[in-house]
């Protein structure tokens, strides 16, 4: 199977629905819709096509680093 074209909307026998966000000759990235990205080897890979309408995602939300502030440690050479 040759890539194929990102943004394509295709049916896995398994996963369900997913939109294609990379492909080519080796390997090939679904993001399915309840099944989050998956990855697969393009020659062994079995999709249908899709003319279903892919439904509108939020972008994923950043979570913010928490943060750690340390305690300066105290060396046994200044305790002295």
């Amino acid at each position: 199977m040759a890539a194929l074209q990102e943004g394509q909307y295709v049916k896995h026998f398994r996963y369900g629905f997913g939109v294609i966000t990379a492909s080519n000759v080796e390997r090939t990235s679904i993001d399915f819709d309840l099944h989050g990205i998956r990855k697969f080897v393009t020659s062994l890979l079995v999709v249908e096509l899709s003319d279903k309408v892919p439904p509108k995602r939020e972008p994923a939300k950043r979570r913010k680093k928490a943060s750690t502030t340390l305690a300066p440690v105290k060396s046994a050479a200044r305790a002295k």
